[in-house]
């Protein structure tokens, strides 16, 4: 089952559409509904960060199939915005520039099994996290 979805991401509109997307996919893999939450609070907060920082950019969900019983949903979150000035600082508990309470990259961190993020001055940041199916 190769399959990829892409969200444009400008508008509080389309993060929901992304959440939804990310839902339904999990559903389709047969992933809990826990789980299921948490991809879907995952790509919430990276499509926030977007539109938040970035003004626009793209979610693209994934499913990975690595074996019959390994699979998963990699999600890349890809924006041209200003990139991210402090990547250590933004990887820190408790870290905002925006004031918000969201769980911010940490959390989405926790939240999945692989995290990666390169991100550069002025030319954007993409993050691609990983959610194997238990």
């Amino acid at each position: 089952m190769e399959h990829e979805t892409q969200v444009p991401i400008r508008s509080d509109q389309d993060i929901v559409t992304a959440r939804e997307k990310g839902r339904l996919l999990a559903a389709a893999l047969s992933f809990t509904s826990g789980e299921a939450t948490l991809i879907a609070t995952a790509i919430s907060e990276l499509a926030r960060n977007i539109v938040t920082y970035a003004k626009q950019g793209e979610i693209r969900l994934k499913v990975i199939d690595r074996s019959p019983d390994r699979r998963g949903i990699q999600v890349i979150a890809h924006d041209d915005g200003p990139g991210i000035a402090d990547l250590d600082q933004a990887l820190r508990d408790g870290f905002s520039t925006s004031g918000s309470l969201g769980v911010g990259l940490p959390g989405v961190r926790r939240l999945v099994d692989e995290f990666h993020i390169d991100s550069q001055r002025d030319r954007g940041t993409t993050v691609t996290i990983t959610k194997w199916k238990t």
